[in-house]
């Protein structure tokens, strides 16, 4: 069993910056593909970015690029979404998730095998 646990959301104002955490448990968290995933009230919970096993690779949703980056510390079992440039579109929890099959980078919700419990990021205008 993986567990992943969130930290780092909070409320901001649009243009500031915060930067998520997500601990894993397990001694291959090296080997996962890790992914974060954001859902805002009444929408579904939606891509927002990947990153390899390495770091080398990472993957983008349109709407966060240039803004958000995504980075792994394999020795702490830690995936970061660092946010910059905060937009009040941007407010939902946020969730982050391994793929412990797979070693290409995607954004398919499906082929996640395991996930946080979120944690909440609001901005405002």
């Amino acid at each position: 069993q993986v567990q992943l646990v969130e930290s780092g959301g909070g409320l901001v104002q649009a243009g500031e910056t915060l930067r998520l955490s997500c601990v894993a448990s397990g001694r291959t968290f090296r080997s996962y593909v890790m992914g974060w995933f954001r859902q805002a009230p009444g929408k579904e919970r939606e891509f927002v970015a990947a990153i390899s096993w390495s770091g080398a690779r990472t993957y983008y949703v349109d709407s966060v690029k240039g803004r958000f980056t995504i980075s792994r510390d394999n020795a702490k079992n830690t995936v970061y979404l660092q946010m910059n440039s905060l937009k009040p579109e941007d407010t939902a929890v946020y969730y982050c998730a391994a793929d412990m099959a797979r070693s290409t980078i995607h954004s398919r919700r499906e082929e996640y095998d395991y996930w946080g419990k979120g944690t909440q990021v609001t901005v405002s205008s």
